[in-house]
């Protein structure tokens, strides 16, 4: 599980910082990624990744603000042209239908594979047996919502010394063990699971939120991730500033990092004011709050282990 970093500016797109997208990368685990906004140019920055646009099979929008929607057409007609043919689902805010099936339908763009698009508010959004992604409303000038995608628990590993010491032979017997609590024997013997299998392996869980104000209250939606992704437009002594226009700081962004007990921060949406040293200053002011924290750059990409 990577995630990488397509857009990290906020408004508007510089030449330092495209605006917002993140791919969650999610090849090794079900052969998916999936997409965290779609700004301006998103297309465009995935050509410099190895991300394949025909494995991007979800869509999730924080919110309607052009700088996280606007490449959106863009990105959905080209998939056709890359040997996208399998269904696309686009999740988001109320509206993003009828931007979606106009932009589409004035420009006459037909696509080669099916498209949901699945408006929500909070809840559940999607949940299989291997992911659940639960959405959250956050505090911004227009109602913006935040993702938090939890990995179901896997088994241990066999115990193959464990095994072969009571006489089962490595085969397809193997997988019939480790896929069901009990296992009856050619010989009538009954094994039983859990005493040939590792420690469970807890799944993963990453937040990433939306455009928002501070709020402490939110540190309910990030508890004990894996890794937060927070904007951060501002610098720690501009809160008015934040609050006033609906955005927060790198100083909150880490508190509340801190108050969820979360393994990883990753900063974003950084306003194009601050450049070279002044971003160590951004930094060093969230790390002295709390520690494991980094700023997004275009084309980072982490792994979240």
């Amino acid at each position: 599980m990577e995630i990488t970093f397509l857009g990290t500016g906020a408004g508007v797109p510089s030449k330092e910082r495209n605006v917002s997208s993140i791919a969650l990368n999610l090849t090794e685990e079900i052969n998916q990624i999936w997409l965290f906004d779609c700004g301006e140019s998103t297309q465009h920055q995935i050509l410099h990744t190895n991300l394949k646009p025909r494995k991007i099979n979800k869509i999730f929008i924080t919110h309607l603000h052009g700088d996280h929607i606007y490449g959106l057409p863009g990105l959905l007609s080209s998939r056709s042209f890359l040997n996208g043919d399998d269904l696309l689902t686009v999740y988001g805010p109320p509206g993003i239908k009828d931007f979606i099936e106009t932009s589409l339908s004035i420009s006459g763009t037909h696509l080669t594979y099916p498209l949901d698009i699945t408006e929500f508010t909070e809840g559940v959004l999607f949940q299989d047996d291997t992911f659940k992604v639960t959405s959250f409303l956050l505090d911004h000038g227009v109602s913006s919502y935040g993702f938090r995608i939890e990995e179901a628990d896997k088994l241990g590993e066999l115990h193959v010394d464990k095994l072969k010491a009571a006489g089962i032979h490595p085969g397809p017997i193997y997988k019939t063990i480790k896929s069901q609590a009990s296992t009856l024997l050619d010989d009538g013997t009954i094994i039983k699971r859990e005493d040939f299998i590792g420690k469970t392996k807890t799944g993963r869980i990453v937040c990433i939120f939306g455009d928002t104000r501070f709020n402490l209250n939110f540190k309910e939606h990030a508890l004990n991730a894996d890794l937060l992704v927070h904007e951060a437009t501002f610098d720690g002594t501009k809160e008015d500033l934040a609050y006033n226009y609906f955005h927060s700081t790198t100083t909150q962004a880490a508190t509340l990092a801190k108050a969820a007990d979360v393994n990883k921060l990753i900063l974003t949406h950084i306003s194009s004011r601050y450049q070279n040293n002044a971003l160590n200053d951004l930094l060093e002011e969230a790390k002295a709050i709390f520690e494991p924290t980094l700023i997004a750059h275009d084309f980072l990409t982490y792994k979240i282990k």
